[in-house]
């Protein structure tokens, strides 16, 4: 196992080095990111929207997880990796949750789980599984999980309720044991005031730059997710025209005959 206390360390803020996290589901692409030097891999249950085509990650069970995080630790077998616990593994009861999170560790290999949320039980099961030797990963703000009590993907703790509610979540997370926390659509004012108040590393994902490191979804990033644009995501990659081109040159090349070629011919 990847020791954690150096990719995400604890102590005084700003971190030395801000740490990069990008999603990842399958052997080809967790290869390519471990060669290009990403910190670390989510094995995200938001694999049920870019991979599976689900409208919400809430279909996402628990199997599927794990076989996703298995060929993703193949392909990045010294990366840090994360894996998500999707919907009622860990919500129906303490007992479930630690044996759902065994279950992902025992399995996939991976260095660590997250989930959502910052109430009592899940504090509680942070805390029990700190001390079996189960690292956590927390998830504040919009928590995809909650979508239909959201009401849609929208920008959380703009009123001051709920300010004072992620500022409490956060600190609760952190005083359970967990060893890093993920903000999601978050205004990036309160987002540093609450990184600045915990000891533990923040993930941003459109919460703006002052948290201790970045997340996004590899589809998103690469542009391959076609017509999904929101404000905080930039595009690396032209992906999704670049591959359409590719196969539009390749239906060419088949019809006209001029692939395959001598050159790819025994």
């Amino acid at each position: 196992m990847r020791d954690v206390s150096k990719l995400f360390p604890m102590g005084p803020k700003p971190v030395e080095k801000k740490i990069t996290v990008l999603t990842c589901y399958d052997f080809m692409f967790a290869r390519i990111l471990e060669e290009s030097g990403v910190d670390c891999l989510l094995v995200g249950d938001t694999l049920g929207v870019v991979y599976q085509g689900q409208p919400t990650t809430l279909p996402v069970t628990l199997d599927e997880m794990i076989y996703h995080a298995k060929a993703v630790r193949r392909g990045a077998p010294n990366t840090f990796v994360v894996v998500d616990l999707p919907f009622l593994s860990y919500q129906v009861s303490l007992e479930e949750g630690i044996r759902s999170a065994g279950k992902v560790m025992k399995e996939s290999g991976c260095d660590a789980v997250k989930f959502e949320g910052g109430g009592p039980e899940i504090l509680e099961l942070i805390y029990k599984l700190e001390r079996i030797g189960i690292p956590v990963m927390g998830h504040i703000g919009l928590t995809p999980q909650s979508v239909n009590v959201f009401g849609g993907h929208k920008i959380q703790g703009k009123a001051e309720e709920d300010k004072a509610r992620l500022i409490s979540e956060a600190k609760g997370i952190s005083d359970a044991g967990a060893f890093s926390i993920v903000f999601e659509l978050i205004p990036s004012a309160l987002a540093k005031e609450i990184s600045e108040s915990v000891p533990i590393p923040t993930i941003g994902i459109g919460a703006g730059a002052a948290t201790d490191g970045q997340v996004l979804v590899i589809y998103d990033f690469l542009g391959l997710n076609k017509g999904f644009k929101p404000k905080f995501l930039k595009t690396f990659l032209n992906g999704y025209d670049d591959v359409s081109s590719a196969v539009k040159s390749y239906i060419q090349e088949v019809r006209n005959g001029s692939f395959p070629g001598p050159e790819h011919s025994h």
